[in-house]
């Protein structure tokens, strides 16, 4: 299936993509796909009634995941192979400092990126140099009503853009993301804009986003257009801050509370020196993650999407500096699923 195809076949499962048309292209697929079981529970909500909070309580079904497909399986990425036998359906590893590829696997398709889009909104927010100290407010149009995922803010809270931009990119936090895109110079649609066109002036061709919080499969990109987004995040201190802290206790509404990371890797005794990151979940993505790390003294940028689970994120990226670190006597060498040719990203 060559890259033209499949860029297709994912956007087209990305914007119309049911269950019922996954186990279709599955079945046809030649692979056994079991109905996915759903469960029901009751979800405590906090609304605006008049300019008041109102606790109310509403029964979500939900969609249990078990094996259902991601959109990178659909398109048939897991079907390839690669030296390193990652779980991961895509992945890409480069020299940051001149953009050679060392490793690469589908590292051309657009897919849903899930919470790393919130490097963008990073990016976004501090280029577009808001006030850091402005105090911003959660309210019920940052409740996440598309995935309903669970969120340490509540409506009413009260946080420093800071303290939110913080949270969003160490802790993933949706609500904070969507907070910093609402309070954006002309809302969030205004922000959503301006995210796309900095992925624009950045060359990142297959990317386009929806939202501030990358809860939408909308939000799509490939691995070689996450790369060039580290390459830029990396610039600002403040992101390669804030995204490989631990944890942090920040303010929220006048009061202490202690946020940790999404990431283990970047765990004071984890073994690796991580300069930038952040991972993402959902469904139609897999686990993801976008690296700039320090391997053998060469710094590198890595992008892991669609992998199947948590444990299989890290042991990917585990494999890949295991590898890397192998490779140091010839450092620089190119290793693909299609091709060993070495290549470098211009614009980068």
């Amino acid at each position: 299936m060559n890259k033209l195809a499949i860029s297709v076949l994912v956007s087209l499962l990305c914007a119309s993509a049911s269950i019922g048309s996954a186990q279709a292209a599955v079945k046809k697929a030649g692979t056994r796909y079991a109905a996915p079981a759903t469960q029901s529970q009751m979800v405590k909500r906090t609304v605006s009634v008049r300019g008041r909070n109102k606790i109310v309580y509403q029964r979500v079904t939900k969609v249990a995941d078990f094996n259902r497909p991601t959109m990178g399986d659909l398109a048939g990425l897991n079907l390839v192979r690669d030296p390193l036998d990652l779980k991961s359906n895509v992945a890409l590893v480069l020299d940051q400092a001149n953009s050679e590829v060392l490793f690469e696997k589908n590292a051309g398709v657009a897919l849903p990126i899930a919470s790393i889009t919130k490097m963008m909104t990073g990016l976004v927010v501090v280029e577009a140099n808001q006030d850091l100290d402005e105090m911003l407010t959660v309210t019920d149009d940052d409740v996440d009503r598309e995935k309903f995922s669970s969120s340490r803010l509540k409506v009413g809270d009260h946080l420093t853009r800071r303290n939110m931009l913080h949270i969003a990119l160490m802790s993933s936090e949706n609500r904070a993301a969507s907070a910093l895109g609402r309070n954006y110079p002309g809302g969030l649609p205004a922000f959503v804009q301006a995210m796309n066109e900095k992925a624009q002036s950045l060359g990142m061709n297959d990317t386009h986003y929806v939202d501030s919080s990358g809860l939408s499969k909308m939000n799509v990109a490939s691995a070689r257009d996450l790369a060039r987004l580290v390459q830029a995040a990396y610039e600002h201190p403040i992101l390669r801050e804030f995204s490989t802290d631990p944890k942090a206790v920040v303010e929220n509404s006048g009061r202490p509370v202690t946020f940790g990371t999404t990431n283990r890797l970047v765990a004071p005794n984890s073994g690796w020196e991580i300069g930038l990151q952040k991972t993402g979940f959902i469904n139609e993505a897999g686990r993801c993650m976008i690296m700039q790390a320090m391997v053998e003294g060469r710094a590198v940028i890595m992008v892991l999407l669609d992998a199947k689970g948590t444990a299989a994120r890290v042991a990917d990226a585990t494999r890949m500096k295991k590898w890397l670190a192998a490779l140091k006597p010839t450092f620089g060498e190119n290793v693909s699923g299609a091709s060993t040719s070495a290549q470098s990203y211009s614009g980068m």
